[in-house]
């Protein structure tokens, strides 16, 4: 694959469940129409639980570091990194476990990998050009969780309120917050910033350029 890039550009986006971490990766991508860019989800990277009963999925704390398959994140990223395809696997968070199915994947100028506990592995930070956290409050964070459960994947509001506050929030504060020191980039309000998204664009396009 021809590029005049060395390797990719890697963009690390964190922030608790509902924070606006998406918004702000698609409004980086939207802002450089003239790169290739990928979007590539931690989300897709949850362990495989086909070897556990439903109910016992039922109880997978998804808000740990342990729910994710952390070794083939890393693999497929620096695959990526080296201009090579991946198969990325597809999770089923109706059956709680990893889909039979694959999507692939080509290589992309600009790698914006998003997801809460991507600055966690030290492994993961080290392969970042730049790092952003994007930092909501609780409140708005939990309003923005239970539309998207309950809309996207076809959750119960009791269950969303429940899994929220006996997981999602403890979780968050254990793990997720802390990563915040790892940082480049603290973005407030999510995908409401547009002087910060102007500001994230602009270094992509300056790495990209030099």
């Amino acid at each position: 694959m021809q590029t005049k890039n060395e390797r990719p550009v890697v963009i690390g986006v964190t922030g608790g469940s509902g924070s606006g971490k998406t918004s702000v990766s698609r409004a980086i991508l939207n802002a450089l129409p003239n790169h290739s860019i990928l979007l590539f989800e931690q989300d897709s990277y949850y362990k495989d639980q086909s070897h556990l009963s439903f109910e016992e999925r039922l109880n997978t704390n998804y808000d740990h570091p342990l729910a994710f398959d952390t070794d083939l994140l890393i693999e497929h990223l620096k695959q990526l990194m080296s201009y090579q395809s991946i198969d990325k696997p597809v999770y089923d968070y109706e059956a709680h476990t990893r889909s039979a199915e694959v999507v692939h994947q080509d290589p992309k100028e600009v790698i914006i990998l998003e997801g809460i506990l991507i600055l966690e592995d030290e492994r993961l930070r080290d392969l970042m050009d730049i790092k952003v956290y994007v930092d909501t409050e609780d409140d708005i964070r939990i309003i923005r969780r239970i539309k998207r459960d309950m809309e996207d994947r076809g959750r119960s509001l009791d269950s969303v309120i429940e899994q929220y506050l006996n997981v999602v929030k403890p979780m968050h504060h254990q793990f997720i917050e802390p990563t915040k020191k790892y940082a480049d980039i603290i973005v407030p309000e999510g995908g409401e910033n547009q002087v910060a998204i102007d500001l994230l664009t602009t270094k992509v396009r300056s790495i990209l350029e030099n």
